[in-house]
């Protein structure tokens, strides 16, 4: 699917990110991906992500839309050209904004499932809660800090990220195929959040995921980021 350059801001991301054993997620992820295995472990999350101004590449700002969004993510590899690439593979994105779930998959990449959001942020905390028209639902509290999870498999915040900067590029399911969309940000830089509360019904069904299988390892906020998105080839 080819849209043209998408412009606009990222309000606020934050990368909930966890462990999880390579063995449950080789059975998710489809061919031609695999996940991508750090220190013996894969590398799964929910992206909640605030966006502002999103509209074709040089339009006006005040032509472009606004929207909550989530979307779960496997880190993934795939092997193109003789040569091993990655990004993140997309099983579901979820967002606020009805025109996002009309287009997504037809006009848009990705399929997007309509949810109702609850946000609240105040002085580096963060209440982000949502409900989707299929039941699916998430919530977290969480707050900035100046420290990372000495506990995360990534030891410490600049080797997490170097990890997430490489996953811009991300593939969604649509009916026979994987639609592709590229990342561009102007500038990164991430910072640790410390997560009070998370809950992901996505991750927490054991019929797919067995109890214990996916662990929270760290948090990471992003705020106030100029981007792109553009397409890739589908797959």
């Amino acid at each position: 699917m080819k849209i043209p350059t998408i412009h606009g801001y990222i309000e606020r991301r934050i990368l909930i990110n966890f462990i999880a054993d390579p063995k449950v997620i080789e059975q998710i992820v489809p061919l031609p991906f695999r996940p991508k295995i750090y220190k013996g472990k894969a590398i799964v999350g929910i992206c909640l992500i605030r966006l502002k101004s999103i509209k074709p590449k040089g339009w006006p700002d005040f032509l472009g839309v606004s929207s909550e969004n989530g979307a779960h993510r496997i880190a993934v590899e795939w092997d193109e050209e003789g040569e091993t690439r990655s990004g993140v593979y997309i099983p579901r994105r979820d967002t606020s904004l009805q025109l996002n779930a009309l287009i997504g998959g037809k006009l848009f990449p990705g399929k997007h499932n309509f949810a109702k959001f609850n946000v609240s942020e105040n002085d580096g905390n963060y209440h982000i809660a949502f409900k989707s028209d299929d039941d699916t639902e998430i919530a977290i509290e969480a707050s900035e800090t100046k420290n990372f999870n000495k506990q995360s498999v990534f030891e410490t915040i600049e080797n997490a990220s170097v990890f997430f900067e490489a996953g811009d590029l991300g593939y969604s399911p649509n009916k026979s195929n994987f639609e592709g969309l590229k990342l561009k940000t102007y500038s990164w830089k991430v910072q640790p959040l410390n997560v009070a509360r998370i809950k992901s019904s996505f991750f927490e069904n054991e019929a797919v995921f067995p109890n214990g299988s996916v662990v929270f390892d760290n948090a990471l906020l992003m705020t106030n980021i100029e981007h792109e998105w553009t397409t890739e080839a589908d797959k």
